[in-house]
């Protein structure tokens, strides 16, 4: 089925439009998407650098399934590029070797020298126009995503090759030009002054640009330029640094006046609840299968919540067993993590019946009503829906704690004072309170959460990116127990391996399938048996 021509016209209407949105015409039929047939000169045409400004939008059709799978993508590279930039010093080898590794995963483009770039680039440039989409709508949505691209991009133009650099500028519409020779020589002394750990040696083999005052400010509040004349004198080590506030200030530019045309887009109602999702969207695993159910049992969760368990569950532990009671919005955060971590249906309702009855609730009462909601989340009652375990994203992006609830992200939700004291409680080092704290401060909520996880593990790097709460159990269990451990989920990679074309297709659809699902019924009915 094609779109019906009033709504065609209506999207190639936005396509048109002078402003840097992105609008693909969509093709829901069972039929071939239409490729670009070039040939290799072409192709290198279209895409003649690793990196770009995305000054173009794509225009190509393209279908919803793949529409979806890039976007996806998308999102886990700029969500690796955050967790990298705050676990490691941008720039340094560990920092790219690590981003080139994730980079490479999810076959996006990088480098200029590799063969047959072109679909990488092609996926790298559709990729980010869809994300526009979804990350125009608010102004924390515009500030993440400009900030994690920002961070792509450098990592880019530093392995660009120095011949490289010139025709990049060029593309990009910077008009900034390197000097010659006689020109660098005539300043070579006031260069080398002006520019911190720069020598005499090294500018010899260092292209210089001569950049207009105005778009050195940076450099020159830093005192970390040459002026001459109204120009900046810069060297190819630190021209990135203007670059990026070029690139910053168009893709401003163009998330302001993509919001501005969203209404076109979202006009499809097919396409609206996907983009609203991709914004919030845990791209990892959803912890639904119980493949463990049973492998743990009510006498282990009080231990198991001091070793393993995270600070948002550990908390409403605690709090489940001195007042005997949590609201609906902790019931169901904790109730589905422990779901999720392998406890039957049998062993919910055990639990907590047990704890309820200790707070002084007729067991009749309890029978009447609580279970009930139990069974509903394990999928037994209502819709017959197999209600999957919080992620962190929906944990600090819904349904905040308000008085008297215990849900939530402790990074996200709680005082900086009242945290500290939690973590002193937790035996964490002042200085790794205070690391923690740095990383609260910045915004880095589940990154704050990961190095929590490294400290109470006695470990440097833990070697995964945290999405999820039950992820946190499950790895902390991997770790205690020697690699043996009730967890089987999650050793299966994120990003599964490369599949013949046709079996990619099915599990693209089934993902779609999934997804709308989940959009539909969304907690639909689950939150209204959770309620008091």
């Amino acid at each position: 089925m094609k779109f019906p021509a009033t709504r065609e016209k209506r999207l190639s209407s936005v396509v048109s439009a002078p402003i840097p949105v992105l609008v693909i015409k969509m093709q829901f039929s069972g039929g071939k998407r239409r490729k670009l047939r070039l040939a290799g000169d072409q192709r290198n045409a279209c895409y003649p650098h690793s990196l770009q400004f995305y000054l173009q939008p794509p225009s190509e059709n393209i279908s919803l399934i793949e529409f979806e799978n890039l976007a996806i993508d998308r999102l886990k590279l700029l969500k690796s590029v955050e967790n990298l930039g705050v676990s490691y010093v941008k720039g340094t080898e560990q920092y790219q070797s690590k981003l080139e590794a994730e980079i490479r995963k999810l076959k996006f483009s990088y480098r200029e020298n590799l063969e047959d770039e072109y679909e990488p680039r092609r996926r790298d440039h559709i990729s980010h126009f869809i994300l526009r989409l979804a990350y125009c709508q608010s102004e924390d949505l515009r500030r993440w995503f400009i900030q994690q691209e920002m961070d792509l991009l450098r990592f880019r133009f530093n392995i660009l090759p120095k011949d490289k650099v010139q025709n990049f500028l060029k593309d990009s519409h910077l008009h900034f030009v390197a000097i010659n020779d006689e020109e660098k020589s005539l300043r070579e002394k006031e260069i080398v002054a002006s520019s911190p750990n720069l020598t005499v040696s090294m500018l010899e083999s260092e292209s210089v640009y001569k950049i207009p005052f105005a778009d050195a400010l940076d450099l020159f509040r830093g005192r970390k330029v040459y002026l001459e004349d109204g120009f900046a004198y810069v060297p190819l080590r630190d021209i990135v640094a203007i670059i990026l506030n070029e690139f910053r200030a168009t893709l401003s530019k163009a998330l302001a006046l993509t919001a501005r045309s969203l209404p076109a887009v979202q006009s499809d109602e097919r396409l609206q609840p996907l983009l609203n999702h991709l914004s919030h969207s845990y791209t990892g695993q959803d912890y639904s299968t119980q493949g463990n159910a049973g492998k743990i049992s009510l006498e282990q969760i009080d231990s198991l919540s001091t070793k393993s368990f995270p600070p948002c569950m550990r908390q409403l532990h605690k709090a489940l067993r001195e007042t005997h009671h949590l609201r609906h919005g902790g019931r169901m955060q904790y109730g589905l993590f422990l779901k999720g971590i392998g406890l039957t249906l049998e062993q919910a309702l055990q639990f907590w019946k047990q704890e309820f009855i200790k707070g002084k609730m007729d067991p009749d009462k309890f029978d009447r009503g609580y279970s009930y909601n139990i069974r509903h989340s394990f999928g037994k009652e209502g819709k017959r829906t197999d209600y999957t375990p919080f992620s962190c994203l929906k944990i600090i992006l819904t349904n905040p704690p308000g008085q008297g609830d215990y849900h939530g992200c402790p990074f996200r939700h709680s005082d900086p004072e009242l945290l500290k004291q939690k973590l002193q409680s937790y035996k964490i080092s002042a200085g790794g309170i205070n690391q923690i704290l740095d990383l609260v401060k910045g915004t880095h909520y589940q990154v704050a959460c990961q190095k929590y996880f490294e400290m109470i593990h006695n470990v440097d790097d833990c070697g995964f990116s945290l999405n999820h709460p039950n992820q946190f159990f499950f790895e902390s269990q991997r770790i205690l127990n020697g690699g043996k451990d009730i967890k089987k989920e999650s050793i299966q990679p994120e990003t599964p391996q490369p599949k013949p074309s046709a079996q990619k297709a099915k599990d693209a659809s089934s993902a779609l399938a999934s997804l709308n699902a989940s959009l539909e019924m969304d907690l639909e009915g689950l939150e209204d048996h959770f309620s008091d």
